[in-house]
């Protein structure tokens, strides 16, 4: 690319019927200072390019990263929903094991009772059937031993 000092520097041959020198210097002129800016435009141009390119990248850059963040946060997530319903299901089946522990010690206790009550009972049968017996006999006795005062005493 020709720079503007070029075209200030550039020279021509001067030839007998050439153009008028003082008009190709100023149309030059105009020239070099418009394509000066042209330049300076350019060059600025490619520098904000390069750090819109820049802010791009960096960009672009930060979208990955918070996409691999958000995809590790969302696996993350999954993962301790999975392992609080695997807890959930565990602590269920530990309280039904307990609430079937529980139970069935109820079960046995209540058996146990029963038959301690049947035990009880039949003892309860015994002990009245064995007094009542004495009872008997005691009376027995005693009207035995009063038949033998009274026929002793004649009354």
């Amino acid at each position: 690319m020709i720079t503007p000092l070029e075209i200030q520097n550039k020279e021509f041959k001067k030839v007998m019927r050439g153009y008028k020198e003082s008009e190709v210097d100023e149309f030059l002129d105009k020239i070099m200072i418009d394509y000066e800016k042209l330049y300076k435009d350019n060059i600025e141009l490619k520098d904000k390019i390069a750090l819109l390119q820049e802010q791009i990248d960096k960009y672009a850059n930060l979208e990955k990263t918070l996409n691999n963040t958000l995809i590790v946060a969302q696996s993350t997530a999954e993962e301790v929903a999975a392992n609080a319903h695997k807890k959930a299901e565990l602590i269920i089946r530990e309280a039904e094991n307990k609430a079937m522990a529980i139970v069935d010690e109820a079960n046995r206790e209540v058996a146990k009772i029963q038959r301690e009550y049947e035990e009880i009972k039949k003892q309860m049968h015994i002990f009245r059937t064995r007094f009542r017996t004495l009872l008997e006999s005691q009376l027995e006795a005693i009207n035995s031993s009063f038949k033998e005062i009274v026929e002793e005493t004649g009354e």
